[in-house]
């Protein structure tokens, strides 16, 4: 296949993108704004395949999208570009209300026109794949229940609403125009490259910094933890496998304590690390509870059985196997988060447009 992915470089869309390089035949063109948290260094490893190109666009830019259809004739579309993080989207909503949801809706159009272009046969086997979090469906309150793909949606953040309505614009296209879609919903990611800014990997690079571990309220709110290359195998079984039409949703049977998360990584930093900055006895003792977030959602939880009994996809990870690796992989890998913190990954926009 021909997949046309957009945010690719960023850390879940780097993550499939190494995925279909080393590990299928499939040839990608990743599309990317380049934003704060696009990195391309995070595609070193893949960047000289003959299978792998790079257009630097803006999703919002609907004359540059419908030539990039145009380009490249793909035979899949993975959208994963998106504004993410939650903090940022309660101090400035615009960015996510233009990304997430106007830009949704170019991509969607582009799709439209082009796949009604398209012979019958290559017209048939088009999908158009949305990458989306279980944040659209709100919190959970029972300790019992789980988010299935039949949950209402009920958002609480100005990102998790945004991402909702390009869900809800996802399926208007299926239903009014016949546009080919899948829709994936997945839990909370972590592994390598991920963006210092989330939760795990500035807690990681935090205590190696001998810097305090913020910790929201009593950091009793639960998450269910998707190793990103178990992920990135998901939604490549989707694309290739799932029915059109249907919502997938992806958890990694992870639920965890964001203060146990936090616990965990203190742990395995004392037996992976044991020599700390001066003044640290141990990286326990910089744990430092601050202010909750504004409606702060306190549990998620992913009923993922669909996926398993419908494609037979299921996490290789456990939290416990799969933080241990993102630890290694900090601890291994300082140069790209370094040059992240210090913004010298930026350079990387030079001569690309930016």
């Amino acid at each position: 296949m021909k997949i046309l992915l957009t945010g690719g470089a960023g850390f879940i869309g780097s993550a499939v993108v190494r995925l279909i390089i080393n590990s299928t035949n499939h040839s990608v063109i990743n599309i990317d704004k380049l934003t704060y948290a696009g990195n391309l260094e995070s595609l070193q490893s893949v960047v000289d395949s003959e299978r792998y190109c790079f257009e630097q666009v803006d999703i919002c830019d609907s004359e540059k999208i419908n030539l990039i259809f145009s380009k490249y004739q793909p035979d899949v579309v993975m959208h994963l570009a998106a504004e993410s993080h939650v903090d940022r989207s309660i101090d400035g909503p615009a960015d996510f209300i233009e990304t997430n949801i106007v830009g949704t809706y170019q991509l969607l159009d582009a799709a439209k026109n082009y796949w009604n272009s398209l012979a019958e046969q290559k017209k048939s086997s088009f999908r158009f794949h949305h990458i989306s979090t279980d944040e659209v469906y709100g919190d959970l309150e029972n300790p019992e229940d789980l988010f299935t793909e039949e949950t209402p949606y009920s958002p609480s953040s100005p990102y998790s609403a945004s991402k909702a309505s390009s869900d809800h614009l996802v399926r208007a296209w299926n239903r009014t125009y016949g546009l080919p879609t899948v829709i994936t919903n997945c839990s909370n990611n972590y592994g390598p490259f991920h963006f210092p800014e989330k939760l795990i990997p500035l807690m990681i690079i935090n205590a190696i910094n001998g810097k305090p571990l913020p910790v929201y309220g009593n950091g009793h709110q639960i998450r269910d933890w998707l190793y990103v290359e178990d992920h990135a195998r998901a939604l490549m079984k989707v694309i290739s496998e799932g029915e059109e039409g249907k919502t997938y949703n992806i958890g990694g049977h992870n639920e965890k304590r964001n203060i146990d998360v936090v616990n965990l990584i203190c742990d395995l930093l004392e037996k992976h690390k044991p020599e700390k900055p001066k003044g640290i006895i141990r990286y326990h003792d910089l744990i430092t509870f601050v202010d909750d977030r504004p409606g702060h959602d306190l549990r998620y939880a992913i009923d993922a059985s669909k996926i398993e009994n419908e494609l037979g996809w299921k996490p290789k990870e456990t939290f416990e196997s799969g933080i241990e690796k993102t630890i290694l992989w900090y601890l291994s890998n300082s140069d790209w988060w370094q040059r992240v913190l210090d913004g010298s990954y930026s350079l990387e926009r030079l001569g690309k447009g930016e």
